[in-house]
């Protein structure tokens, strides 16, 4: 393999690397695909500003001028923010958009994947990806799932998109051997909101318990990564039925219009946002936030073991 003459690690993320300092790997879909500008950038250089205060480097990942960035410039961050031919990128994506010299956009899945080569261990993000509703007639899975199976990254989220079937792919992670870990709680959070009436086996009540853990795993030698689940905080929570309604209208319209593949889920959050006059891109920003802070927190805790 040849990965380092395709990474291009920003000086401040290569030094916290090379010298142990906790680094902090974040997407870079919600930049081009999640929200519009100039709210987007607001967004990003806040996510790296909670990092940093909580004591790690932010790493945001996305594909540029032929090169997996790891670690994006000022003027990378307003490219990826204002162009309109970003490309979505997953695993089966990435070689084709590195080749063509293509701007591209990391989900979670390809996050994970490039912050291994760069030898980052944790990953901040919203939510990830996971079984569609509607799985029987469609047989839409995320490709996060099987990525959270094979790479070993901690993934700091606030569960499974809401959109999702969280049953079927909580039984997904458990097949495939994903530990999920809720923070500070013993039932999975349900991205707008905290609960989801699905109780988890693992919980940790401290940035030191998930790194304790994440370490002994990597000890142990065993395969794949960590998913960490950590509600969105209580005042930014909303109400189950009524986000519960407002997706199921969502996901109707969607079927009525024919979307299907990677276009589902940016119709959905827009849609969601939308019928919520905005109350869900709120509720979405502030999960992302205290993400950063516990993810930073965890991967500063991680530093000081090893």
């Amino acid at each position: 393999m040849n990965q380092e003459k395709y990474l291009s690690i920003q000086p401040e993320v290569a030094e916290a690397l090379a010298s142990g300092k906790p680094v902090v790997a974040l997407e870079s879909t919600i930049i081009s695909h999640g929200m519009p500008y100039p709210q987007n950038v607001q967004m990003a250089n806040k996510v790296e500003g909670i990092v940093r205060e909580n004591g790690a480097v932010p790493a945001t990942i996305a594909i540029m001028d032929g090169k997996i960035k790891i670690g994006l410039t000022p003027e990378d961050l307003e490219i990826l923010a204002t162009t309109d031919h970003a490309v979505k990128v997953s695993r089966r994506d990435i070689a084709d958009v590195v080749a063509k010299k293509q701007i591209g956009a990391a989900t979670v899945a390809t996050t994970m994947i490039c912050a291994h080569m760069a030898g980052i261990k944790f990953f901040v993000t919203g939510g990830i990806g996971g079984v569609h509703r509607g799985y029987e007639e469609a047989m839409d899975v995320s490709a996060d799932l099987d990525e959270l199976a094979m790479t070993p990254v901690t993934v700091i989220c606030a569960g499974a998109k809401a959109i999702l079937d969280l049953p079927r792919t909580m039984e997904y992670l458990e097949t495939k051997g994903v530990p999920v870990v809720g923070f500070q709680t013993d039932e999975l959070p349900a991205f707008y909101t905290r609960t989801s009436g699905l109780k988890l086996r693992l919980k940790a009540d401290s940035a030191e318990e998930v790194a304790a853990m994440v370490h002994t795993k990597e000890e142990l030698g065993l395969s794949g990564g960590v998913l960490v689940t950590n509600p969105i905080p209580e005042e930014y929570s909303l109400e189950p039925d009524y986000i519960n309604g407002i997706i199921d209208e969502a996901i109707e319209e969607s079927k009525r219009r024919g979307i299907h593949g990677k276009d589902v889920t940016p119709f959905l959050l827009a849609n969601i946002v939308k019928r919520t006059e905005g109350k869900s891109l709120e509720a979405n920003l502030e999960l992302v936030y205290n993400n950063a802070r516990v993810g930073a927190r965890i991967a500063a805790a991680y530093a000081s073991i090893k």
